[in-house]
Order: structure tokens, then sequence, then C-alpha cells
């Protein structure tokens, strides 16, 4: 290496500059550490996945000090979900309040265009120390038999440089071409193997306030469609079908997805003489297949993997930019508590993984629940994701994935529990819905279901932490001899007895 580019260390260096590469890198300077993020691109730049959850907003963006910029951003509020799915053909409301009359201050989040959202992130991770390289590739991991050590990295000018660290964070997307050296594998879902084909609208009705905000979904024949109200003049529209249409959604995907819209009565209605967007990046329609996997492994030493490097799931629920932050937060935690002085640094990454893990595996229940609602019994899409249809192996691979949800539970130490724990999610969950119609203003019936109670519960107390400065209940570890988040949610405790 050139004496023009001596080797530089730092206690961190983060590979990305994504919402979890961003979170990972400002949660760790916050505690006064050097960390160095390296980003391939320059922002702003173009990125899917514009529909956030109040866990982000409230939570993570609290926790990291970048709340008010989001909200002075007008970015568009969302309240919740609307849904044309399942067996009631009338559209049906997801709502982040438990009911219309006690909605709290933090039962909202925000459509957000992406470009702008990940441009907050990442230059607040620079205003608290992080020094953020753009334009540049991380092109190798340093490691040796014992860790990994660093990294080796291509500046703007073709200029080779390596760095050191105590730890390395993959934070580089689903691309990402380091993953392999945490070791296992990328495993991907087959009830969950579908593809997507998106663009942009300047403009589109909206629903009826106070939801005009709200993500629109609809169950159709062959999939499902989302529409995103980003700007009164701006909303993005997808579909989501079956692997067994890439051929035809690759060769021509602007014909593609009109025609998908199209075959879809509410979204067609909504776009009714409403022309595509010509405003760069959103004039393109593109393309992305493979939308679920997760990795057998999380982390070895030295080395940690956050964001879509580490996993992600079918976009219904709006939770990748959650799975996204929460796994940065978490991996900042164990490396806060490393560099802190903790010598036990399995016991902090295990904390780390395992509650990874589970929000993974609770996100990845609720949504074989949420596909099985949908009843078409003609349909080729449907009829393949019905609880019914999980094949013994994925089975047996998301048995392995959450370890029992990570806490040792006895129901999930086969693939048969685990089929008959989806079955029960499934029936939990519809029971839930089919009372939406008769429910009054004082409750939601959906959280007076398990299955939907579980898989928001952590992003609860994410809100009381950035709210409050802690949840309103004392925290309980998630398995026995478990750890809990410190008062300002950057460092893992030990719980109280």
């Amino acid at each position: 290496m050139s004496s023009a580019n001596p080797r530089q260390d730092f206690d961190v260096i983060v590979v990305g500059g994504g919402p979890a590469g961003a979170t990972v890198s400002a949660a760790v300077a916050l505690r006064g550490h050097r960390v160095l993020l390296v980003e391939k691109e320059t922002f702003p730049r173009y990125q899917i996945g514009e529909s956030l959850l109040p866990s982000t907003v409230h939570g993570v963006c609290r926790i990291l000090g970048v709340e008010d910029e989001m909200a002075r951003a007008g970015f568009k509020p969302k309240r919740g979900g609307t849904f044309r799915w399942g067996r009631n053909p009338e559209p049906w409301q997801f709502s982040f309040a438990l009911s219309p009359r006690l909605a709290d201050p933090t039962s909202f989040a925000y459509q957000v265009e992406r470009s702008r959202f990940d441009a907050i992130l990442l230059d607040n991770a620079r205003r608290v120390g992080v020094d953020v390289r753009e334009g540049c590739r991380v092109t190798g991991v340093l490691a040796d038999e014992e860790r990994v050590r660093g990294v080796r990295w291509t500046g703007p000018g073709g200029e080779v440089r390596e760095a050191g660290a105590r730890y390395v964070v993959d934070a580089s997307g689903n691309g990402s071409r380091i993953h392999p050296h945490v070791g296992g594998k990328r495993i991907h879902s087959d009830f969950f193997r579908n593809i997507a084909v998106f663009g942009y609208f300047a403009g589109g009705a909206r629903l009826p306030a106070p939801n005009e905000g709200n993500i629109f979904c609809a169950a159709f024949d062959e999939g499902w469609l989302w529409y995103i109200p980003l700007r009164d003049d701006l909303t993005s529209v997808g579909a989501v079908v079956a692997r067994e249409h890439a051929e035809a959604v690759q060769r021509d995907p602007a014909t593609a997805w009109r025609r998908l819209i199209d075959a879809c009565p509410e979204v067609r209605g909504f776009l009714d003489g409403v022309p595509r967007a010509t405003q760069r990046p959103y004039d393109q329609v593109r393309v992305r297949k493979d939308w679920s996997y997760w990795k057998s492994r999380l982390w070895r030493p030295g080395m940690a993997l956050v964001g879509d490097a580490a996993c992600f799931v079918d976009p219904v629920l709006s939770s990748g930019v959650h799975l996204a932050t929460y796994g940065g937060l978490l991996a900042a935690r164990s490396i806060n508590g490393c560099l802190a002085g903790d010598p036990d640094e399995s016991r902090l990454f295990a904390e780390f993984e395992a509650r990874y893990r589970h929000e993974y595996g609770l996100f990845h229940e609720f949504l074989v629940s949420f596909y099985d609602l949908h009843q078409d019994e003609r349909s080729y899409f449907w009829k393949a994701r019905k609880v019914t249809s999980v094949g013994t192996t994925e089975l047996e691979a998301f048995v392995e994935l959450v370890g029992g949800l990570a806490s040792g539970d006895a129901s999930l130490t086969g693939a048969g529990p685990a089929g008959e724990r989806l079955t029960a999610s499934a029936g939990d969950f519809e029971r839930a819905v089919r009372r939406l119609p008769d429910a009054d203003d004082l409750r939601n019936p959906l959280y007076e279901s398990e299955t939907f109670r579980q898989v928001f519960q952590e992003g609860t107390v994410l809100q009381e932490r950035g709210l409050f400065g802690g949840p309103l209940e004392p925290e309980a570890p998630l398995r026995p001899g478990g750890l809990v988040a410190s008062e300002d949610g950057l460092a893992w405790v030990e719980a109280e007895a």
C-alpha cells in the first residue's frame, strides 16, 4: 500500500450509509467512539421502501436526535394502513392507535421519499462525529482466523486504502459482497418467493380524511398492489406477484406494471387520468426479486450484519426500515458495551442476534398469517400462500432461524409445532379482522389479537424509550439471563431483579 495512503484505525467501520448504517454509526458515535462510514454512492440517492412504522419515527429517530428534523421535513403523516384484503370485499383500516379517540402522540408514522429520509439520517451521523466517506467502495475485509480487523476500500479517485477497527458492520444492503465473511448462508423463503414491479404517478386520488396518508394495499388474483401517497403530486405504486411472472415482468416492466394495475379495480380507479411521473428518479419502472431471506449467522468476532445485509421480509407491513434501524440499534448496543470495556463479547452479541432474530421471526410469522387471511381458491398465487402450503423444509429453516423465537419457546421445537403455531396465529388474526366492522370508537379489535400485539410490542417499547426516556413498565429480558437496554437506548445493561 502506498505511503501516501497510510492505514487509519477506528473503533468501528460501517459499510453502507442507508438507514441501518446511519443508525449504528450514529448510535456508536454518540457514546464518543471513532466511527468511519464508507458508502459507495453519493447522497441523496434513490431507494425503495417509502412507508415507515412509528417505532422508527418516534423510537429510533428520537434516540438519534433527528425526530424534530423529521417533523420539519414535511413528510406525509401516516396513521396506519387501509387494506382490501381477506374475506370482506370492503376495505378495512389498520390503525396505529388503540382507538380513534385514544390516539397517543406517537400513533403515526410518515410516508417518505427515501432519498430525503436517508440523507437526514446520514447527515445526522456526520453531525454527531462519524467520518462519512461517500463515493467509496469496500472491496475486501481484513481478517485473520481469530476475528475481522478492518476493510480495504477504493476512493472516488481510484485510490486503494485500508482501515482497521475493533468492529466492522456490514450495512451494505441486499447486494452486499462482504456478508459471507460472517459465515453461514443466506436462506431464501419459498413462501414469500415473489417479484415486485413498481413505479410512480404524478398524483392520484387519496383516501378520505383522516386516512389520506395511509398506505393502501389491495389483493387481486395475481398478487397484491401497494399505493403510497408520498406528496400531493407523487404516488408510489407497486405490484407483488409470483416468481412465475418474472420473465414477462423483466422483458417489459412498464407494460407488465400497467397491466397489473389495470387488474385491480380500486387502484386503477385511484389513477384514472393521472399521468406517470416524469421527475427523476421517479420516471423509471423498476423490478426487484427475492423479497424474503435471512442469514443463518449474523455476527462473528469483529463483524456484524444489519439491515438488508442480514435479512428482509415481504413489504406488505412496511417493516423494512424498521428492521434495518432496529438491527442497527441492537448492534450499536453490543458494540458500545465491548468498547466500554465489557469483556464478554459473546454474551453482548448473543443478545444482538437473539433479539434481531426474534423481531424478524415475529414479522415473518405475522406475515404468513396475513397472507393466509386472503381467500381466493381460484388463484395460483393465493393457493400457494396459505399456511397449509408452507413446506416442511421452510418450517424447519424458520425454527432454526428464530430458535424458539429466541426465548426457549417450547412450541417451536420442530416443523410440526411451528406449523401448528402458524395456523393458530392465522386464525387469531382473522378473527380480529372479522370484528372490525362491528367495532366502536373505543377499541381497536386488532390489538385484541395476540398475533398482532406481539409483532408491535418491541416497537412500542422503542417509542416509549424515545418519548419518555424508557419503557413505561420495567423491561424484561427476552430470555433467561438476557440483557435489557440502557436508559438512553444505546447499550445493554443487566435487568433489575
